[in-house]
């Protein structure tokens, strides 16, 4: 029954946070990263890039930062960084500008996974409010997403981890682990279907010359071009997008007829964590001690044979 209760709880908080975001135009902003759960089992590639990338072409900077190294059965934080001009704005579905959104996705070592809510302290169930992270599936508990988030007061997303216990579990041994990350900020140029979004400029097919601009009252436009053997066609131009080009200008294939809108984009980067053995710590330290006493007595030693030497010599 407790069980029960707490999925409810779950589905609960995401029916609030979709129709908060219906209720603030956001829902249409990004719909990351659902579009990977539901498209690829494992997130990242054998070529070690994350799906994320095919949808959110331009390249962006992403960091993490986790411990160095961190014992079993224990709570650590991993910090990723999404950073961006937060006075950017991009362009909506609607055609109208907004504010960026983000998300992230963390790939960690089998065995490591999102730490319960009621083992984090109460500095990191701060850090964490209102910031809804679940595992990629039921059955890849060990990668987690994050998103999409409002970009203004999210550019650093703590993911609280809880480190596996090899005493437990066989499968997992004291060992040093990579830890993968992608972070996006802003709307796709590519849709999981395969097509473009109004998040990309919009280029001429055909060389050729513009003969007209047709602007309408809906913000929607098309460019009459004719090409060179004389024949007329139109590229349609979505609300939003700022045309470049004017009539009588002559055109190349693939030129860009209106500015590139995106201003966001997807990182990925990787780092390493240590999963120590206390016994490790406990063996180092006996060490240290070992020899800190053995030189001490040394020089004790040798403090009495010149002792005994200086004695003689008087003698």
């Amino acid at each position: 029954m407790n069980v029960n209760i707490t999925y409810l709880k779950k589905i609960i908080i995401i029916v609030i946070s979709i129709f908060s975001l219906i209720g603030t135009n956001k829902l249409t902003t990004n719909a990351f990263p659902i579009y990977a759960q539901q498209g690829y089992e494992n997130p990242r590639e054998a070529t070690g890039r994350i799906v994320c990338a095919n949808c959110h072409l331009a390249e962006k900077d992403v960091s993490v930062e986790v411990p160095k190294a961190i014992l079993p059965n224990t709570i650590f934080e991993a910090k990723v960084k999404i950073p961006y001009n937060i006075n950017n704005k991009q362009i909506l579905s609607t055609g109208n500008k907004g504010d960026l959104n983000l998300g992230a996705i963390m790939i960690l070592p089998d065995g490591f996974k999102l730490a319960p809510k009621n083992l984090l302290s109460d500095e990191l169930k701060i850090k964490t409010k209102n910031v809804y992270i679940q595992p990629y599936s039921t059955l890849k508990e060990n990668i987690l997403v994050v998103g999409p988030l409002p970009g203004k007061n999210n550019q650093e997303i703590i993911f609280p981890i809880l480190a596996p216990d090899p005493t437990k579990d066989k499968n997992i041994h004291f060992f040093k682990y990579p830890i993968y990350v992608g972070g996006n900020r802003g709307r796709g140029q590519i849709y999981p279907t395969g097509d473009k979004s109004n998040n990309n400029a919009i280029n001429s097919l055909y060389d050729g010359k513009i003969i007209k601009i047709n602007e309408s009252s809906t913000g929607n436009s098309s460019i009459d071009i004719m090409k060179n053997n004389g024949e007329i066609y139109s590229e349609n131009i979505p609300k939003g997008l700022d045309i470049k080009v004017q009539e009588g200008n002559n055109v190349k294939a693939n030129q860009n007829l209106t500015n590139d809108p995106n201003v966001g984009g997807f990182g990925q980067n990787e780092t390493e964590i240590v999963l120590q053995n206390p016994n490790r710590i406990i063996g180092m330290i006996i060490f240290f001690v070992t020899v800190t006493l053995a030189q001490i007595f040394f020089v004790l030693k040798k403090k009495q044979w010149e002792k005994v030497q200086s004695a003689e010599i008087n003698f």
